[in-house]
């Protein structure tokens, strides 16, 4: 058999090998998963930065919501250059309440992205304390415009297993869909068959997250390598400063995914980060197929952009081996995703044009049906986990349909990683911003959707 016919068949055996190992240990890691107790709060200085942009639909209902739940914090909203009335509306709100702040950014040096809105609130965080500040126990938390976060939080990220261990630098608590459930039609102007599938979309987004990306999480807590998200994103304040003196910022000015680099940054500078499950921070799920891949497109190409940080991770006393190899698979997931579709159409190509590769192909349909199989039940097997822990007042059944659900949702990896990889060898960088579910499509004043 030629050596190209080789490779056809050897790397899909390789990528399907490394993804059970994973989806194994993360599986593991979640079903293992310890309840992690809760801390005192007190001792500590907690301080909110919502970065938002055009963002009147949504940000009074966080700000208040935010100042409700935890009165002692202070809620830092960054307004980069809005063209709806989002400042307006932080500006009525900070009036009446000394604990609400606006930072307020203008063009040309506003709307480059959401690690440049971050850094203003750092900046402005700093001019704001006082000097003689232990910034120890000052810690910032990044939350969505959209975001609400559980009522517990801040006793969770503050017991042994977060921020009452000075070695933790940051937290990431889970996320969850808070429209997973919602009665109302997610797209009211569209009949019952686009809103059952928009209600599945938002499902399927719930369930990622939820015990997907958890056990994904708790697994990288093993390894040393747990990635910081852009939505319920703890950070102490002397590991911001630390990656400041070292980077100029703490967070990168021109990264697609400035959340998980800063987390890279801050395990490169010796800081543990922490994933707590056991508490969450809700944003909207996207019922809109659009919406979805420009946020997955834009995820995508900042996985990418990761990868020249490849050598010094290699290179690093901070990362063990098993963190190494973790980081590095995470990484080079969009290039897999990429090099799983060319050499697909390949050998699906080999199969209807050579008769040879058409008669292998076919004399070995018993393993390529078993590597289908074992190519769907990690996913189908999540369905049961979300069920029980989320969902018990479904059946079963319901549970093992959300999984194989999930089978076939997990295919978009495909699409986003191809247009990201695409968007990167063209040097389209721009951060896009997703639409909120409340702007309508066609009105207002809203980002690109690339």
């Amino acid at each position: 058999m030629p050596s190209s016919h080789v490779l056809l068949y050897a790397l899909p055996f390789l990528l399907l090998a490394c993804f059970l190992l994973y989806w194994a240990g993360a599986r593991h890691a979640y079903v293992r998963r310890p309840e992690v107790p809760e801390g005192d709060s007190a001792p500590f200085s907690w301080h909110f930065f919502v970065p938002c942009r055009d963002e009147e639909t949504v940000i009074g209902t966080t700000v208040a919501q935010l100042r409700a739940d935890f009165p002692a914090a202070h809620v830092w909203v960054v307004d980069d250059d809005s063209e709806d009335t989002t400042a307006a509306v932080v500006t009525a709100l900070a009036a009446d309440d000394a604990r609400v702040h606006l930072v307020s950014r203008r063009r040309p040096d506003a709307r480059v992205g959401k690690g440049a809105a971050l850094n203003s609130a750092y900046a402005a965080l700093n001019a704001f304390l006082p000097e003689d500040t232990d910034r120890a126990l000052v810690v910032v938390c990044v939350v969505d415009a959209d975001g609400r976060l559980a009522p517990d939080a801040l006793a969770r990220v503050s017991g042994p297993a977060g921020f009452a261990d000075p070695e933790v630098g940051g937290v990431q608590v889970s996320v969850r869909m808070r429209n997973v459930d919602e009665e109302r039609p997610p797209l009211p102007e569209r009949g019952r068959l686009a809103n059952a599938v928009a209600r599945l979309l938002v499902r399927m987004q719930d369930m990622e997250f939820a015990v997907s990306n958890a056990g994904m999480q708790l697994l990288r807590g093993r390894t040393g390598s747990v990635g910081l998200g852009g939505n319920g994103q703890f950070t102490r304040l002397t590991a911001l400063d630390h990656i400041a003196a070292a980077e100029r910022r703490p967070w990168q000015r021109d990264a697609l995914l400035e959340d998980y680099e800063l987390g890279l940054h801050m395990i490169l500078g010796g800081y543990r980060i922490a994933h707590i499950a056991d508490t969450y921070v809700s944003q909207e799920g996207l019922p809109r197929l659009r919406r979805f891949l420009t946020q997955r497109t834009r995820w995508a190409q900042g996985n990418l952009q990761c990868v020249r940080y490849a050598p010094r991770i290699v290179a690093s006393r901070h990362y063990s081996g098993r963190g190494v190899l973790e980081t590095l698979y995470t990484f080079m997931q969009p290039l897999a995703h990429v090099a799983t579709l060319v050499l697909s159409l390949l050998l699906l190509g080999s199969v209807v044009v050579g008769g040879s590769m058409r008669d292998a192909f076919l004399g070995a349909w018993p393993l390529i049906l078993g590597l289908c199989a074992l190519s769907v039940l990690p996913f189908v097997a999540w369905g049961p986990l979300y069920r029980r822990d989320y969902a018990p007042d479904r059946s079963r059944l319901t549970g093992l349909l959300w999984g194989l659900a999930l089978w076939v949702y997990a295919y978009h990896v495909f699409v986003v990683s191809a247009r990201g990889f695409l968007r990167l060898l063209r040097g389209r960088n721009g951060w896009a911003k997703t639409r909120r579910n409340a702007e309508a499509v066609g009105t207002g004043p809203v980002a690109t959707e690339a």
